[in-house]
């Protein structure tokens, strides 16, 4: 990611360049409250810059709540937006809960969507963000294919954490990290 950022080379997957977990704290959502989706995707819009620069490089606003109509269905995108480093569309979908199966498939879809009906031929595929308050990571892993480059999960912080969960935070990887060590010197 500091290399894309510093310019030294360009971005060869989403995954380089989108950011896991974010930080939204400038959205200026209370800690205490609950709220929709609407009010998170609302608070994105108001600070759009300060989201598009927490996305990563290269970020423009394309489109929100883009409608969408497939055999009489309608269906609604969060946000559209275009990332000119990776030349492709940037779907989003926002959940204030924690990410389901059903929401990653829904973001599939649009994916998939824009792949066949608006991608330009000299465009890259389509990737797609699940913005969500919560995630399982196997969840994600044994929804999506093996071979998926194209859907991300990425969890969002309302707030930086506070010291002590910092703390606690390094504590544990380096339990995990000390537990990788232990069990290759064993092997």
């Amino acid at each position: 990611m500091l290399a894309v950022a510093r310019e030294e080379k360009l971005p060869s997957e989403a995954k380089q360049i989108i950011k896991d977990p974010m930080v939204l704290e400038f959205l200026g959502l209370k800690r205490e409250t609950s709220y929709y989706e609407k009010d998170l995707e609302s608070a994105i819009i108001t600070h759009l810059q300060d989201f598009l620069l927490e996305m990563g490089n290269g970020f423009s606003f394309v489109a929100r709540q883009k409608r969408l109509h497939i055999e009489g269905d309608e269906f609604f995108i969060d946000l559209v937006l275009y990332n000119r480093l990776l030349q492709c569309f940037v779907i989003i979908e926002t959940k204030t809960t924690k990410l389901t199966h059903e929401s990653i498939g829904q973001l599939q879809m649009y994916v998939n969507y824009y792949d066949r009906t608006e991608k330009q031929s000299y465009e890259n595929p389509t990737i797609g963000i699940l913005l969500c308050a919560d995630k399982n990571d196997a969840v994600v892993k044994f929804t999506l294919p093996e071979n998926n480059k194209n859907i991300i999960a990425s969890k969002y912080q309302l707030y930086l954490p506070t010291e002590q969960q910092l703390i606690d935070e390094v504590k544990e990887v380096k339990k995990e990290i000390e537990k990788l060590d232990q069990e290759t010197s064993n092997t």
